[in-house]
């Protein structure tokens, strides 16, 4: 099982698409027109190997309201509203819908849900994602500030994962990230794809802890909305 974490040099691989494979290379942060954040109470952070490379959040979009946020990229960014902070044991979900896919990239790129955001939009920020591919893939990574793997350095595939019919065709996921007592599970399109001990999720160099802010987090150039953003305890 493998991360995905994109850089231009990165060597071209293989991946399927429609069932057929092709090559997979690495794709540069475009800059997207009329960039910047259009939701009140919304923040946001790209990567730092973006701004690194002259990216700013401006380049990435977010618009819409609390119901349907659209998020365009531009560089890889994390997106959160400081207000929604889930603690204890919990379930953070949302459906994600990429109604073209691979419409502003060559290789299918993953979005999913932020949790345990501590420190957010600083150097010493941490939070856990899971996110899916419209190819069937899905990837669970954190940063702690370090970017820490879980599934490998470019994710991997799991049936519950839906796959898109082709380029340009609509694909959807719901994606909820549970915590537990002991615990944290992805599930995807209602199947535990993958569950970590929360031990080896909350240690030095990783996670603070599994309380804090949650939200969203997109690859960069790619294009979806998301609906049902919710927070629910047991």
């Amino acid at each position: 099982m493998r991360r995905m974490q994109g850089t231009a040099l990165a060597a071209a691989t293989v991946v399927l698409v429609g069932g057929a494979a092709v090559a997979q290379g690495q794709d540069s942060s475009r800059a997207v027109a009329g960039g910047g954040i259009a939701v009140p109470g919304w923040m946001g952070k790209i990567d730092a190997r973006e701004a690194a490379a002259g990216q700013t959040l401006s380049n990435a979009k977010l618009e819409g309201d609390s119901a349907t946020l659209r998020v365009t990229t531009g560089p890889a960014v994390a997106y959160w509203n400081p207000a929604n902070v889930a603690s204890g044991t919990y379930t953070v979900k949302a459906t994600f819908t990429e109604p073209k896919y691979m419409s502003v990239n060559d290789h299918p790129h993953p979005y999913g849900i932020v949790i345990a955001g501590n420190d957010l939009g600083t150097d010493q920020q941490s939070y856990l994602y899971c996110a899916a591919y419209g190819n069937g893939n899905f990837i669970v990574r954190g940063f702690g500030p370090e970017p820490f793997q879980l599934n490998g350095p470019r994710g991997g595939p799991h049936a519950a994962v839906h796959k898109a019919a082709g380029k340009g065709e609509p694909v959807t996921q719901e994606i909820a990230v549970t915590v537990k007592a002991d615990s944290v599970d992805c599930a995807i399109n209602g199947t535990v794809v993958a569950s970590y001990p929360k031990s080896d999720l909350v240690a030095a160099g990783k996670l603070k802890s599994t309380d804090g802010v949650y939200g969203i987090r997109f690859a960069h150039n790619t294009e979806a909305t998301v609906t049902g953003l919710t927070m629910t305890k047991p």
